[in-house]
């Protein structure tokens, strides 16, 4: 049976690394997949442009989760990049979708991902909000799967 009365219950994304599981998250935006449309035109055709096939793109990966101690390997990816070391940050990771028991569902792989921007999270003590971490990754492919 789920527990719908402990500090996890609202974790439904979780973030794998390599194929080992990292974090879970409340929040998980998943990235618009577009194509650039060029327009073309030659002097002899009508008034009007031809729509031709321009670059792939992909926006960023952008998860949110209170903080906790499994975020702290997160900054430290985040690490990397500020180090300049971006090809070592570069990483293999999946988003798994999980259903109310916390069983894997439909999974978003993303290819040599790396985190690009780590919003920390705003603190005020006169509220009792969850102090909320946010990470945006950037990769050079998305695949779903299952």
């Amino acid at each position: 049976m789920p527990d719908r009365h402990g500090p996890y219950r609202r974790i439904r994304y979780l973030l794998e690394i390599d194929g080992i599981a990292k974090a879970g998250f409340t929040r998980c935006s998943l990235p618009t997949a577009r194509t650039d449309v060029v327009e073309y035109r030659e002097g002899t055709d009508p008034p009007r442009p031809r729509r031709l096939r321009g670059l792939d793109r992909d926006g960023p990966l952008v998860l949110e989760a209170g903080a906790t101690d499994d975020s702290l390997a997160l900054f430290e990816w985040r690490r990397l990049v500020e180090q300049g070391k971006v090809d070592e940050a570069r990483r293999p990771i999946a988003v798994v979708l999980l259903d109310e028991e916390g069983e894997a569902g439909p999974r978003w792989e993303f290819r040599d991902a790396w985190p690009h921007r780590y919003t920390a999270p705003d603190l005020a003590a006169d509220r009792s909000d969850v102090a909320i971490e946010r990470l945006a990754i950037v990769h050079e492919g998305m695949e779903r799967t299952a």
